[in-house]
């Protein structure tokens, strides 16, 4: 009898173990799904990092245009796409998707001013400057700042947009790209010495910024300064300045100068330059006749 007593004990014992082992399994696989969904939230960062930043503009749009439609409600793809979409040079397409960042939780004021921007280079200057406008002024950036400027330049609003490229400068360390805005700003101006001071400084900060060499003699020529400024050029670049120096003489109406110059532009250059050998025939054949 004591044997047979004793199955259902073993039973029982055998069924505790199968739901002890039953439940350790289970408990087992959930750490491992959440683990494996940890490691796939790490590799989709990662992957988010490199699309907007090393990978090719157009194959970010592709990627977070996958990722959104997945994850419509995701402020970080959503933000992606629109950053992508700018990177790729499609602005128009980022306006509505930043719309969309702007209405989902987790939207800052980053988000306004990158927003701000995409309607800029789309060419809506008024819904920007509105946009900037509702972003609290303690929000002191680089970005905010040098986009308050560019809209007080376009609405011809002087001492802001001077107040603001210099605020501007002070909140980067690689202020080139502003110094030569604000320099281009003071030269549409006619304040042609201040434009030039820029502009050497926007050089001085990246010496292989050749808009800004090029606004540099632009600034020299309409002071009448013919000299090429003393910076570091190649040898294509300076038969390209003194291309750009010749018809900025010309149009002063010192025309021999620019004659002069053009010839010199040339002679400078390594291989035939095409465009000042045009300038300098219409000029001669406009002199002619």
């Amino acid at each position: 009898m004591r044997h047979f007593q004793s199955i259902p004990r073993t039973l029982t014992l055998c069924a505790l173990s199968m739901a002890v082992l039953a439940g350790c399994e289970k408990n087992a696989n959930g750490e491992v799904s959440r683990a494996f969904k940890d490691v796939n939230v790490v590799d989709e960062s990662n992957l988010s990092d490199i699309m907007l930043t090393v990978a090719d503009p157009n194959e970010a749009v592709t990627y977070f245009k996958r990722s959104t439609a997945e994850n419509p409600d995701r402020v970080d793809l959503q933000r992606g796409l629109a950053s992508s979409l700018v990177r790729a040079k499609r602005a128009s397409e980022a306006v509505p998707v930043y719309q969309k960042v702007l209405k989902l939780e987790g939207a800052t004021n980053e988000d306004r001013v990158d927003y701000a921007d995409a309607l800029i280079r789309a060419g809506d200057w008024k819904t920007a400057e509105k946009v900037l406008d509702d972003v609290p002024p303690t929000f002191e950036t680089f970005k905010r700042y040098r986009l308050e400027a560019m809209i007080a330049d376009s609405n011809q609003e002087w001492k802001k947009a001077d107040s603001f490229y210099e605020t501007a400068v002070g909140l980067t360390t690689r202020p080139s790209g502003v110094l030569n805005n604000w320099g281009y700003s003071k030269l549409t101006r006619g304040d042609f010495a201040d434009a030039e001071r820029l502009f050497s400084d926007a050089i001085r900060q990246d010496d292989a910024l050749f808009t800004a060499k090029n606004n540099m003699v632009l600034a020299r020529g309409a002071q009448r300064n013919y000299n090429l400024p003393v910076f570091p050029m190649s040898q294509v670049e300076r038969a390209q300045l003194l291309h750009t120096l010749g018809l900025s003489a010309i149009k002063q109406g010192d025309v021999e100068t620019g004659k002069g110059l053009l010839r010199e532009a040339v002679n400078t250059h390594p291989q035939h330059f095409e465009a000042a050998v045009r300038s300098l025939r219409a000029l001669e054949s406009n002199v002619t006749n």
